[in-house]
């Protein structure tokens, strides 16, 4: 794992977009297509916002999977992913990219998932885009994560921690409004990419940023599990760098 350090969100953004478009072109220079994963959350405000005005990509040759989402929460909600992903990136693009979205209230979720499933089997991912969670979470897989399926996407049951950070962030009026699951990308389909950029702002990250860069690999801090991907890069500012020991 390579570790960025910048002073704040904004630049720390801004590299991690720049990282991201300049993969992004190699891809699209000696392949037809690319295969994408977007997350959303507040940690990646800088980076989509930076990452969408980035020249020389062409988006109608990229397919954008949809790392994570509610069940039951309607694509109108506020604290919708799909409408995050569509106002925040997708809309933004100056080309229309392919996106294929978590339909989590879809009225047979079973026949969703397989759909899902189904669709990313048949893509390779090249490049990830993800964050940490103050819980250490990858995706919505929180802790102890499940590292051993092999299913692309799964319904987790999000904990107490991972609840209140959604809540505390603004997405929800109360705690009681916060869903209690949602179907997130697994752990080993994440580790799949080619390459993963993860940016990670704000000081509420800064234990789960050493766990995860100087801990031992575990389904405890299931972040962690990036110390063992080939190419894997952690953009955090000086507030997530907090409890670093180097």
């Amino acid at each position: 794992m390579k570790i960025q350090q910048h002073k704040d969100a904004v630049a720390m953004g801004q590299a991690a977009a720049a990282h991201g478009a300049r993969e992004l072109r190699a891809i699209l220079a000696r392949q037809p297509r690319a295969n994408i994963i977007v997350a959303t959350g507040a940690s990646q405000f800088e980076t989509l916002k930076h990452l969408v005005k980035e020249p020389g990509i062409d988006w109608t040759k990229v397919t954008v999977f949809h790392l994570d989402e509610y069940v039951g929460l309607p694509e109108a909600h506020g604290a919708s992913f799909r409408n995050y992903l569509r106002e925040r990136f997708i809309d933004q693009l100056p080309a229309r990219a392919e996106f294929v979205p978590v339909d989590a209230d879809a009225p047979d979720l079973a026949a969703e998932l397989k759909r899902l499933n189904a669709r990313i089997a048949a893509c390779p991912i090249d490049l990830c885009f993800a964050g940490i969670g103050e819980n250490s979470h990858l995706a919505f897989n929180d802790p102890p994560a499940d590292f051993e399926t092999e299913v692309p996407y799964i319904v987790v049951n999000l904990d107490h921690a991972c609840r209140q950070q959604q809540f505390g962030e603004g997405w929800f009026p109360t705690f009681a409004d916060v869903p209690q699951q949602a179907v997130s990308m697994s752990i080993r389909q994440i580790m799949k990419s080619a390459r993963i950029i993860l940016s990670v702002p704000d000081r509420r990250k800064a234990a789960a940023v050493k766990g995860t860069v100087e801990g031992p690999v575990t389904p405890t801090c299931p972040a962690s599990i990036v110390q063992r991907h080939a190419d894997c890069t952690l953009y955090i500012d000086d507030a997530a760098a907090a409890e670093l020991a180097r």
